[in-house]
């Protein structure tokens, strides 16, 4: 493997690594819905399992377990074949990294939904369920009674129950969205045509 492959695929290995070693932790020493804090009620590990995507978003059914399976497996294939894209053309090395966290996250929840329900759960190929732990309800309360729709309801800021590949993605396509201009100015002038430029006589 060439020198400029390796740091992207070595962090992204890393991740996938980490991620699998914190959910293997959880299934093995904690029970579902079980607490543990370390930020007092701030933040906390709590077992929790899903279906679905990325913060417990799930698609009902066997089909829609198969059908994002499915997904997944497309979108890891089409993200991976990007990474090595943006390395072969000398994209900037923000982009290449952020990808790769995209790509290690992917493929870390695909780990799960392909191989934890047979280890696990008794349950065939691609019928796994998705480990989340890290859970930060920094604010907590009530909607005001003047609020619309969600008057009086209670709010909790973050609500999302997350593991480690969710974090990968997230911080990889908020950095890509954040350094857009900076990570794509570089190419957009070297595929300029010399052409275009206005020649003096």
């Amino acid at each position: 493997m060439k020198p400029s492959y390796v740091k992207p695929f070595l962090i992204a290995a890393l991740i996938i690594l980490a991620d699998q070693i914190i959910k293997t932790w959880v299934r093995t020493h904690m029970y579902q819905g079980q607490e543990i804090h370390f930020l007092g009620n701030r933040g906390m590990l709590l077992y929790t399992e899903n279906n679905g995507m990325a913060f417990g978003w799930e698609l009902g059914g066997v089909a829609g377990k198969l059908a994002l399976s499915l997904f997944r497996i497309g979108a890891v294939i089409g993200i991976g074949y990007a990474l090595v894209h943006l390395i072969r053309y000398k994209y900037h090395r923000g982009l290449i990294m952020n990808v790769a966290l995209i790509f290690a996250g992917a493929l870390g929840n695909i780990i799960d939904s392909a191989f934890y329900g047979l280890i696990y759960q008794n349950k065939g190929l691609f019928e796994g369920r998705v480990v989340d732990m890290f859970y930060f309800p920094i604010i907590q309360g009530h909607f005001p009674m003047w609020f619309p729709v969600w008057k009086g309801e209670e709010f909790i800021f973050f609500r999302p129950i997350f593991n480690l590949a969710d974090s990968a993605i997230s911080i990889g396509v908020i950095m890509i969205l954040i350094y857009q201009n900076r990570y794509f100015k570089k190419q957009e002038l070297e595929v300029s045509s010399p052409h275009s430029e206005i020649v003096e006589e």
